[in-house]
């Protein structure tokens, strides 16, 4: 084995052997949520960057995912990605609530939603239920290849 495969071979055995150390959120510093959807579930990581020992250090502070029920396996992508934000913000309102935080998603049709003209059904009830979080929220969109945090729990 080469030098470069064994130093892969360490890294990734220390990346599955090992969790992630969550961190207490603190309320004043802005979260970071990354939410994805695929066919199968919904996946998202909050994040937060804070000070530790004078140093600046980007953790999770939790991850959801549940799997897609069967009424919602007909929805398109686009609406399955806005059914995800609204479902992670009710369940982590105890965080989001009152907080600034950025919505970081794979679909452009999330970052819309709030402007929406003339939304279906679905969509107009979505729209309703984020307008507490307006004011605090940004959306923002990202290729899918850049976050992959929330990519391996949907």
């Amino acid at each position: 084995m080469t030098v470069d495969k064994v130093k892969a071979f360490k890294f990734l055995r220390q990346a599955l052997t090992t969790a992630p150390l969550l961190l207490m959120p603190d309320f004043k510093p802005p979260f970071k949520l990354y939410i994805d959807a695929s066919r199968d579930g919904l996946g998202a990581a909050l994040q937060q960057v804070q000070i530790l020992n004078d140093k600046p250090v980007k953790g999770p502070i939790c991850f959801i995912s549940r799997q897609i029920k069967p009424t919602e396996s007909r929805y398109g992508a686009s609406q399955m990605e806005c059914l995800f934000l609204v479902w992670t913000l009710e369940k982590l309102n105890y965080f989001l609530e009152g907080c600034v935080f950025e919505v970081i998603t794979d679909c452009t049709t999330v970052k819309s939603l709030l402007n929406m003209k003339t939304p279906n059904s679905h969509m107009l009830r979505w729209q309703i239920a984020i307008q507490e979080y307006r004011g605090n929220m940004t959306i923002v969109h990202k290729d899918g290849n850049i976050h992959k945090n929330a990519d391996g729990l949907s």
